[in-house]
């Protein structure tokens, strides 16, 4: 078999895999569930909704600002939290209590008006 006809086989196969990785359109690594998680992000870094004022994505002005939200996998927003440990460590409220992610907007961490 020859050099071209190797390179030609090897790219036939990585074309069908890459096509039997797709669901409808959508590779595999989109089609995992995600969800909308407050109260998680950095100023600058939500994935969208920040608040009056803003316009979407990296809009948010406050660290772990209420109104801000990211992606993140679906069934992970709860974990994120004061203690959590790992990835999902949050810092607590300036009051010592528990600053948690959520999945409905919150009305902590706001930028002052």
């Amino acid at each position: 078999m020859s050099n071209a006809t190797k390179t030609l086989a090897v790219a036939g196969a990585v074309a069908a895999a890459l096509g039997a990785v797709s669901l409808g359109g959508a590779d595999v690594a989109h089609a995992q569930a995600k969800e909308k998680c407050f109260g998680i992000s950095l100023a600058g870094a939500n994935d969208c909704a920040a608040g009056p004022g803003t316009t979407c994505a990296g809009t948010s002005t406050v660290d772990y600002q209420g109104n801000a939200w990211t992606l993140v996998p679906s069934g992970d927003c709860e974990k994120f939290a004061t203690g959590a440990g790992g990835d999902f460590e949050l810092p607590a409220l300036a009051d010592g209590t528990d600053r948690k992610g959520s999945l409905d907007e919150l009305q902590r961490d706001l930028p002052a008006a």
